[in-house]
Parts: C-alpha cells; structure tokens; sequence
C-alpha cells in the first residue's frame, strides 16, 4: 500500500537535446510542484529498470526517443510487467509508444489521419502529391523524416518497404495540438505559422475540435495517463490527425500563462492520486 507520502520515480534525460524545446525546464518545473505532494525523485530512463521496485508509482516524462536506449526500455517494459508497477502513462498504448502502425490502421479503418501506407504497391491509395513524406516505423522526433518527390516516391518506399510510412505532403494552414490527463482535456496550442512547429500560442478549441480529438483518445483506450493529440487544418477546413503521442509527449508548458500551468500541475497531481489509488 502506498505510504503517506507516496514514493514516484520520475523518469527523464535532462540532457537530451530537442530541437526548439527545452525538455529539461519542463521537468525541473513539473518536479518542483509534485514534491509538494509526493517524496519523488529523477532518474534517467537507463536507470529506470534497476529502481522502479523502491516506488509506489513511476512516471515516464520526457526521456527522449526510445530509440536511444530501445534496451534499458525494453527492460523497463518487461521489468513493470513482472512486479506489476504502477506506470504513468500506462504502458498499453496503442499509439506512438507501440511505433507508426497506429497511422496504418486508422488509415485502413476510415478515420480522419493523413492518409498513410508502407508498401509501393499500395501508393495509389494516397492522394496525388507533388511531394510525400517518408519516415520510419520506428522513428520519433522527426529522426529520419524526409521530403521526397512524386517521382521518387516509389524508389524510396521499395527501397525499405515495411519499415518506412509515406504520406502525401499536406499544404495545411497550422498544426494544433490537444492535451489531456487521463480522459480529461486540459489545453489546446496551435503553431499559426506552418515553418515554425514549436512557437505555439493558446487556441480555442470548439466543440467540433475536441470531439475530433477525443475520438483518438477513446480509441487508445488508456486510463492512466497524459496523451497529445496532433493534428493539421488541411486545405478543405477539417482536422486530419498527425501523431497520438502515449508515450511522453511535450507538454509546451511554457506556452501557457500562470494559472494555466497551475491548473495542469493540479490536474495530473489529482491523476497520480487516481493511479495510487487503483
């Protein structure tokens, strides 16, 4: 049973470099207000499997991609599974923290995402482009992504076919992101400008909005857990889903004012009670 000052090991790499953010201000600040609540302590994700059986919960922030260190994580996975850990998130997802294939199967099952395949033989379901995006499986952080032309599409997706995604090329108007705790939402950023994905500024969801996104994280079905829907305004005015990150998605905290990160900070202190509690 969790003590009266539940234990958290907070997992996170400080030092991992993020093009145009800063994952390390985040977690010193999300770490400075949940030990008002918790006795916790950070820990990078290499260290995670070793420590987590001296805690009551853990949660994975901002560790960076998986595939820097695909075995400590792998350990980590199987490590929780034995002992039965609390994990934040929980360690089901469906999305991001299980790779792209997510992107293929809402694409094969109807829902609105950029529409994406992994096979030459299959680039004739995807709308006519100019330009496409390749990117892999596996990647994460834009690692690996590139620009390809319409008549060397099919070289490239032959060339690694299975491992890679293609995507039109889409001329949206911005990107958009939601963020929920657990099912709850919490906030919405928008980049108004197109050439510049991380200089977010607060956006007003509507209700057509968050249905859109709610519909993905019904669809993950985690219960435990923070969650960010990205999302484009392609050209026809509907949101088309980017990317469901499950695993530890950046919160863009410094985008918001005061009493919105306070509000945040109290929503997923009430989250982890929930998930000491279960």
């Amino acid at each position: 049973m969790p003590s009266a000052r539940p234990r958290i090991l907070y997992v996170t790499d400080l030092a991992y470099q993020a093009r145009g953010r800063r994952y390390c201000d985040e977690d010193i600040f999300l770490t400075s207000r949940l030990r008002e609540d918790f006795d916790l302590a950070l820990c990078h994700p290499r260290d995670a499997a070793a420590l987590l059986d001296a805690f009551d919960a853990v949660v994975v922030r901002n560790s960076g991609p998986v595939l820097g260190h695909r075995d400590a994580y792998d350990a980590f996975r199987e490590r929780a599974a034995e002992c039965g850990a609390r994990v934040y998130n929980q360690l089901t997802g469906r999305a991001d923290m299980a790779g792209k294939q997510y992107l293929l199967d809402l694409t094969a099952a109807g829902h609105p995402v950029i529409p994406t395949v992994d096979r030459p033989e299959d680039l004739h379901r995807l709308p006519a482009a100019d330009q496409y995006v390749v990117k892999p499986k596996l990647g994460a952080d834009s690692i690996g992504l590139r620009i390809v032309s319409a008549d060397r599409v099919r070289e490239a997706v032959s060339a690694e076919a299975g491992d890679v995604l293609v995507q039109p090329r889409v001329d949206f108007a911005y990107e958009v992101s939601f963020y929920f705790v657990d099912h709850d939402f919490q906030y919405a950023l928008y980049a108004p400008h197109p050439d510049r994905r991380w200089q977010l500024e607060p956006y007003e969801a509507t209700a057509e909005d968050l249905e859109f996104a709610r519909r993905f994280i019904e669809w993950n079905g985690i219960d435990h857990g923070v969650q960010r829907v990205d999302a484009c305004r392609a050209p026809g005015g509907e949101l088309l889903l980017v990317e469901l990150e499950d695993l530890n998605p950046y919160l863009s905290l410094d985008a918001l004012d005061e009493p919105g990160r306070d509000a945040f900070v109290t929503a997923l202190r009430s989250a982890l009670r929930r998930l000491l509690a279960a």
